[in-house]
């Protein structure tokens, strides 16, 4: 395996960081998306999301210093809008096809929970496609991956999620990360 860092994406980073989840778009259920996005509105989430969240990539080293590839990205977003929900927030990770099950996930989402427990946040929360058995297009890889990250299962929704001609499920998993008292922290920006 080689070298790499994780650092914060920046708007720059969303051509690269679209080609890895083209691949999940048009070959997995991963997502639920049927089209990739344009590469403006997919530069348009990473800037929305950085306003308020941490947005990470990992970034190949490269040995004459110069810009690596980028071999995936992890990110927050609100898990709902409404204001009790503040101290929730739901996670995302994508790897470039070719980098899975080399630990760049999980060192990912250990970067993003320690950077969202800095923040205040106490609850991480995982909304994750789930197939009645395994196919060519979604494995339980997903929920594997987060129950050994210390995720549990905690809802599942049947047969709401259509592509690929075929019914699939979604499943929602949580992580408490923080004390839940009467006062609970204040969330800070990053």
């Amino acid at each position: 395996m080689n070298e790499f860092f994780i650092r914060s994406a920046t708007p720059n980073d969303a051509g690269e960081l679209l080609q890895i989840y083209d691949y999940y778009v048009r070959e997995t259920a991963v997502t639920y998306e049927y089209v990739t996005p344009s590469p403006e509105e997919f530069r348009e989430r990473i800037e929305k999301t950085l306003k308020k969240y941490p947005y990470l990539v990992v970034e190949e080293k490269r040995p004459d210093g110069k810009k690596g590839r980028l071999l995936g990205y992890a990110y927050a977003s609100a898990f709902h809008e409404r204001e009790a929900y503040k101290w929730c927030v739901e996670l995302s990770v994508y790897l470039d096809k070719d980098s899975r099950r080399q630990g760049i996930g999980r060192k990912l989402y250990d970067e993003l929970e320690r950077m969202l427990g800095n923040m205040g946040f106490l609850n991480l929360n995982a909304c994750i496609a789930m197939p009645d058995s395994e196919d060519e297009h979604l494995t339980l890889a997903s929920i594997r991956f987060h129950e050994k990250m210390g995720f549990s299962m905690v809802g599942e929704f049947h047969k709401c999620g259509f592509k690929f001609d075929r019914w699939y499920n979604m499943v929602w998993m949580e992580k408490l990360i923080g004390e839940h008292n009467s006062t609970p922290p204040q969330i800070k920006t990053i």
